[in-house]
């Protein structure tokens, strides 16, 4: 019997083995986190606000500044308007997915701000270490110091009301708390065997923190201010309620609670809409974030 080449008895052994799918670090990530109920059913009640707010001026609303004294104050399951109406007779379904805009703006953008400016000092205070951690970390403890809601109302304060302003002084009160945690991340990974062998192929700080750093330190840095998007809708709410956020007539959820205070012996479930909503995206991004850390945790 005459034998088969060498060559053939690959090819016949890779044919009759199983071949096994390679799945990436963040393909694993994505399969665990779509097996998470809790998160999944988060993710579709905040993505049905944010295309209810990005597409409002398409879905036939009423005006949400348009007001009649005549109707106003009206309770939840009045005709033609389901949620009822506020103080001014404006109609709240409208407002509540119009100002869906404004505290969604105001909730998020300072957070990926602060997510990009603390990452990127804590990245560098992290691997260059010495005089420049020593700098970079004792400046960002004088503002880690005080509590996030005094340092948001103490900045938008000095500042001044309005949107911008808001943006400003919740990035500035993020920024500490994101950079601590890149900090410690790119400490622990600094030292490791692939960062080493950079290092000694001659390639500088930068493109080590650039190609070979970033990538392993976003996930975990990533994941924590995901979870600080609800402290910042808290916040912005409570600056709108303060009168250092937005202005009236703005919709905005915060804004709406102030304006909504008087009416709560009136109508009650009506005034209470603003901050169900507030609760509501706060929870979801609370446990979408509780699902991405348990899905990036590879020990599990």
């Amino acid at each position: 019997m005459s034998e088969l080449p060498i060559g053939a008895i690959a090819d016949t052994a890779l044919q009759a083995a199983p071949v096994a799918k390679a799945r990436g670090y963040w393909a694993t990530v994505g399969r665990r986190l779509s097996r998470d109920k809790v998160s999944m059913a988060c993710a579709l009640v905040l993505m049905a606000i944010f295309v209810a707010a990005l597409i409002a001026p398409w879905l036939g609303l009423a005006d949400p500044y348009q007001g009649s004294m005549i109707r106003r104050l009206r309770h939840i399951g009045t005709p033609n308007y389901p949620l009822g109406t506020d103080e001014l007779g404006r109609d709240m379904l409208s407002r509540l997915i119009y100002g869906g805009r404004l505290s969604l703006i105001i909730g998020i953008l300072p957070v990926i701000l602060a997510f990009c400016v603390g990452s990127s000092l804590g990245l560098v205070a992290g691997y260059i270490g010495g005089k420049i951690n020593t700098a970079i970390m004792r400046t960002i403890d004088v503002f880690y110091a005080f509590p996030s809601v005094l340092l948001a109302i103490a900045i938008s304060g000095a500042l001044g009301a309005g949107i911008v302003n808001s943006i400003v002084s919740l990035t500035i009160v993020f920024v500490p708390q994101i950079t601590r945690v890149a900090e410690s991340v790119t400490t622990g990974v600094r030292n490791m065997d692939f960062v080493e062998a950079a290092r000694a192929s001659g390639a500088n700080a930068f493109t080590i923190m650039r190609v070979h750093m970033l990538g392993n330190v976003l996930g975990p840095i990533f994941v924590y201010a995901t979870g600080l998007i609800s402290v910042s809708m808290i916040l912005a709410a409570g600056l709108s309620f303060l009168g250092l956020g937005t202005k009236p007539p703005e919709p905005e959820w915060g804004l709406m609670l102030n304006t909504l205070r008087t009416a709560i012996y009136v109508n009650p479930w009506v005034a209470a809409l603003p901050g169900a909503m507030i609760f509501a995206v706060s929870i979801c991004f609370n446990l979408l974030s509780d699902g991405m850390r348990s899905a990036m945790d590879i020990r599990n």
